[in-house]
């Protein structure tokens, strides 16, 4: 069967390609940025990747009309974009009334619970999301899901900074908030088996875990499957605003994301009903199970997806190829050269910098920079690496982007997503047998060649302690 899979460079969009593939179905992934899209060696020749933008009509051509069924998994819950509700539906009319004039026979949307009457604006999105949707000539069914679990999510992140680093919480009351946590293996289930199944067509579901579990709760539950010992104290002083901040500096999410979380955390996001489980036989598991089977992805080293590499996470708003010509004109840089005598095991360490691994000199440096990023709504430093061995165009790295990651030819190139007062490139390449680490500096005005000439002492300190390490040099 031919099916059109949207977002698929997001969360749930990597996950569910490859259980497409080993169905038997022929996927064509519609992205906007070919650039970000790595596909797995396994799904090369089995896969077709078209690039379109369903906020412009007429890039739609290069997905074919041939298509049975379409995957609608477009999301813009941490846009920065003011009019992030507009842009939703936008590109839902636009994606309605291109799929009205192909051949496909159904629909699925994978939307949020909305049973409560006070939605936060992004549920309130979601839910216009669906009647657009509903109203095309195609059969659309909507899977509606509430706190994903999963390696890699970004519900699961946030419990795991939570756990992981503060043994007493003095937490906002939203804790007591009740959920129905579902395991993303579960949703890749759903997302499959409801794949033109005629019981579901202009149908919505609620999809969700056995139990319903205070947040308090999981991040317990949380805590007993990793063997911690926490205590955890709401308090009703903290404002919304507060507590947004309070979720900022405690985890690796965005300010962005973390308003809208908490606008999220203040209602209910329960089940009406699970029939849908009933329906195609699906028995999804508990709450505990799904955070165990998270964590063997992750000491396996097999995260899949991560929501840290969604482009929402960092300063970039375009596509990664506005930013991979390096520029010249206009900037201060920073080169340094070294002879290499073993190049491969350079290039490994190149291709393991960041995350658990640090920056190989002054670790301390890089991490004051990260928390003083923080401080002026940066990303800081905590949103690590999705993999402990492997880059790829558009991952995250710390508070860098990866623009380029070539490894066949030896090139990295990260660029900033930090606060700055300018733009910032870090470029690393092997010729021959020598290696070339350049830092690259645009300046916007007075302020930016201020900042370049006040760090200019540690960059000197930081670049050359950092490519000395790098060759294995004292």
């Amino acid at each position: 069967m031919k099916l059109l899979l949207t977002g698929a460079t997001g969360y749930i969009g990597k996950r569910l390609l490859p259980v497409l593939v080993e169905s038997g179905h022929e996927v064509i992934c519609s992205v906007r940025d070919r650039n970000r899209f790595n596909l797995d060696p396994s799904l090369q020749g089995r896969v077709e990747v078209t690039e379109a933008d369903f906020l412009d009509p007429n890039s739609l051509s290069a997905i074919p009309k041939d298509i049975e069924a379409a995957y609608y998994l477009i999301h813009s819950m941490s846009s920065r974009s003011g009019n992030f509700l507009d842009l939703e539906q936008t590109a839902a009319l636009n994606f309605r009334d291109y799929i009205n004039s192909t051949k496909a026979k159904h629909v699925i949307y994978l939307s949020g619970i909305i049973n409560d009457k006070n939605l936060s604006k992004h549920l309130e999105s979601r839910k216009q999301v669906e009647k657009i949707l509903a109203g095309g000539t195609v059969p659309a069914t909507t899977l509606r899901a509430g706190i994903i679990i999963g390696s890699g999510s970004a519900s699961f992140e946030i419990i795991r900074d939570l756990v992981e680093k503060l043994p007493v919480m003095i937490a906002p009351r939203w804790l007591k908030t009740r959920s129905q946590p579902v395991a993303v293996r579960d949703v890749l289930k759903f997302l499959e088996k409801t794949l033109l199944d005629e019981r579901t067509y202009h149908s919505n579901y609620d999809i969700g875990g056995p139990e319903v579990l205070t947040y308090k709760e999981m991040l317990e539950q949380y805590a007993e499957v990793r063997g911690l010992r926490r205590l955890i104290i709401p308090v009703p002083v903290l404002s919304p605003r507060l507590s947004s901040y309070w979720l900022y500096f405690m985890t690796s999410t965005t300010y962005s994301l973390a308003i809208k979380l908490v606008e999220s955390m203040k209602v209910d996001v329960t089940c009406r009903n699970n029939d849908l489980a009933d329906i195609l036989d699906i028995k999804p598991i508990a709450y505990k199970k799904a955070v165990s089977l998270a964590f063997k992805k992750i000491d396996q080293n097999a995260i899949i997806s991560s929501w840290k590499d969604s482009l929402i996470s960092g300063r970039i708003t375009t596509r990664l190829s506005e930013h991979i010509q390096v520029p010249v004109e206009g900037c201060f840089k920073d080169r340094k050269e070294r002879h290499l005598d073993e190049p491969g095991e350079v290039l490994s360490r190149i291709w393991s910098i960041g995350g658990d691994t640090g920056w190989y000199y002054a670790d301390w440096l890089w991490h004051f920079r990260g928390f003083f990023d923080k401080l002026f709504g940066g990303v800081g430093l905590r949103r690590g690496r999705t993999s402990v061995d492997d880059i790829n165009s558009g991952d995250t790295l710390d508070f860098w982007r990866v623009l380029l990651a070539d490894k066949e030819n030896r090139r990295l190139l990260l660029y900033a997503e930090m606060k700055l007062p300018g733009e910032a490139w870090l470029e690393f390449r092997i010729i021959d047998n020598k290696l070339i680490q350049e830092a690259t500096f645009r300046p916007r005005g007075v302020w930016g060649r201020a900042y370049w000439y006040l760090v200019q002492p540690f960059h000197y300190f930081v670049f050359n302690g950092m490519i000395n390490r790098l060759v294995k040099q004292k």
